[in-house]
């Protein structure tokens, strides 16, 4: 008679006898965090998706990622990926490219005008954000998926926040935007634009709406006391980006200088320089210490834009930017050499920080404002019963994928205040580290490159500077998932099981554990490639 691969020649191992009666450990299938997903600031399932993506089911791909993030084909073109920064395959080759994977489902949901459908019923409770961009916009997706209705306010014309007047086109194109927004209203969520509020109980009142969430973005360009002529040119790059999104381009002449280091200075500076002009930005730190994404800023500089760095300003005149050279000192900050000379510039952009328009709330009853920010519990309500806060305007990373993140947080608060009841988070698992999986089952296979535009060319465009994956790229991709800490049915602990203890379940069920039969050996513990098995003390 044939015997199954994972039986021995020894009858002692088959199971003929039983022979766990003596062992001390027991082996369990354990799930634990995977570093993508404890990274993500909208608390994506990033390897669940990717499970679906690399079995080339792609709907359902997308819809995991629908079940934390509305905006996918926005993220996979904005976010700056700290999932692949703490993903374990960089450590052997190069991190998977989650960003591409997730814009290529979101694309392809777009093209296929997938939907989300709303299954919950009706709660007869209605809640007003306040905001439409990432954090607002999230949060009204989740609540109109919990089956609350949904009013969403903006003082603008479009719908986006700062993903519209914040994020130049070459980033992220309209019509990707637009698409995006419009699912969510398609649900049945309620977007009100041009319409500011400046009364929140009035407006409240006004709408019937039982509870409220503000999400107001770093919307207001911050001020520098720059000492300038009467004649000087400046402008904030909040107002100048914002320009650009309505399509009411300021006049910035061809001699540019941006004055700052962050994101919003290079994406000044880029788009400055698709106007035709030659921008040059000036910052007082070093390269290493800016705070704009390196990346980001190596494209600039493939654009032709030039860097200043250990320099800043110290007058303005028309037509002229005086600047002084600074230099580390021995604790490494920069200080004044009073070695100074003039760059020529028709404008200068101050890009140095962004503030929230925090009128709505201020002299509002139990509201608490601190540093240019809401002060909200961990249940993200702030002083006044509630009156929810997300986004820019409570302490946080101001990034579009900690805003997702916030809006989904809140909205789980809101419909447990609406139904008198308190969310309670599932603990977090433990984290899955480089030391739990086994690298040598793992090919090397270094990610597939996104194409990009070339630098001559996009100087000169807003055409998107970074194209998306195709089919094949994307799931090659997805299938370089170590899937680290779950397991991913590679059937290894079946295969090297010498007592035939694991019993297969079947596609997407896993597997489970003969105790009759294992005898504690570990083998399918230490052969598990992903670390998804764990040796455990037998019960006494």
């Amino acid at each position: 008679m044939d015997r199954p691969f994972a039986i021995t020649l020894d009858v002692g191992s088959s199971r003929a006898n039983h022979t766990g009666s003596w062992r001390t450990d027991r082996p369990e299938y354990v799930r634990n965090l995977p570093p993508c997903n404890g990274a993500c600031p909208a608390a994506e399932d990033v390897q669940g998706w990717l499970f679906h993506a690399e079995g080339g089911d792609y709907e359902a791909a997308w819809r995991a990622i629908m079940r934390d993030n509305p905006f996918p084909a926005v993220m996979g073109r904005v976010c700056y990926h700290p999932c692949e920064s703490a993903c374990n395959r960089g450590h052997l080759d190069e991190a998977v490219g989650i960003n591409a994977v997730e814009r290529f489902l979101g694309d392809l949901a777009i093209e296929g005008g997938w939907r989300m459908p709303v299954d919950a019923p009706p709660s007869g409770r209605s809640v007003l954000v306040v905001g439409a961009g990432p954090s607002g916009l999230s949060a009204a997706y989740h609540l109109r998926l919990l089956g609350h209705a949904v009013e969403v306010r903006d003082a603008a014309a479009a719908a986006g926040g700062m993903m519209r007047y914040g994020i130049p086109r070459y980033r992220l194109p309209r019509p990707v935007l637009d698409a995006e927004i419009a699912r969510i209203a398609d649900m049945g969520v309620e977007i009100t634009l041009g319409r500011a509020v400046t009364d929140l109980a009035g407006a409240m009142a006004d709408g019937g709406h039982d509870a409220a969430f503000l999400a107001v973005g770093a919307g207001v360009g911050r001020r520098a006391y720059v000492p300038a002529g009467a004649a000087a040119r400046i402008i904030d790059a909040v107002s100048f980006l914002h320009g650009m999104a309505e399509d009411e381009p300021p006049r910035i002449g061809r001699r540019v200088v941006v004055y700052g280091g962050g994101d919003t200075a290079i994406d000044a500076a880029r788009t400055a320089r698709r106007m035709g002009a030659e921008p040059v930005i000036v910052y007082r730190r070093t390269r290493a210490r800016m705070p704009a994404h390196d990346a980001e800023v190596e494209e600039a500089l493939e654009e032709g834009i030039l860097a200043r760095w250990l320099t800043t300003i110290t007058h303005v005149e028309a037509g002229e930017v005086t600047v002084e050279r600074m230099e580390l000192d021995s604790e490494g900050f920069p200080q004044p050499t009073g070695e100074t000379e003039t760059l020529a510039a028709d404008t200068v952009i101050l890009a140095v920080g962004q503030d929230c328009d925090l009128s709505l709330v201020e002299g509002l009853p139990g509201v608490e404002i601190a540093d240019g920010v809401v002060s909200v519990g961990p249940d993200m309500m702030t002083g006044r019963a509630g009156v929810f806060a997300g986004g820019d305007m409570v302490p946080a990373e101001r990034t579009v994928t900690t805003a997702v993140g916030h809006g989904r947080r809140a909205a789980r608060h809101v419909d447990a205040w609406l139904r008198g009841a308190a969310h309670t988070p599932a603990p977090r698992p433990p984290a899955a580290g480089l030391d739990a999986i086994e690298p040598w089952y793992f090919e090397d296979a270094p990610h597939a490159m996104r194409p990009r535009l070339e630098a001559a060319r996009r100087a000169s465009t807003f055409d998107e500077v970074v194209t998306g994956l195709d089919e094949s790229t994307a799931l090659f991709e997805a299938r370089r998932c170590l899937s680290c800490g779950n397991c991913f049915e590679c059937d290894n602990c079946y295969g090297v099981c010498p007592d035939n203890a694991i019993t297969k379940l079947g596609p997407g069920k896993g597997y489970r554990i003969d105790l009759d039969f294992c005898k504690g050996c570990g083998i399918c513990v230490q052969e598990c490639p992903c670390g998804a098995m764990a040796m455990r003390p037998e019960p006494a």
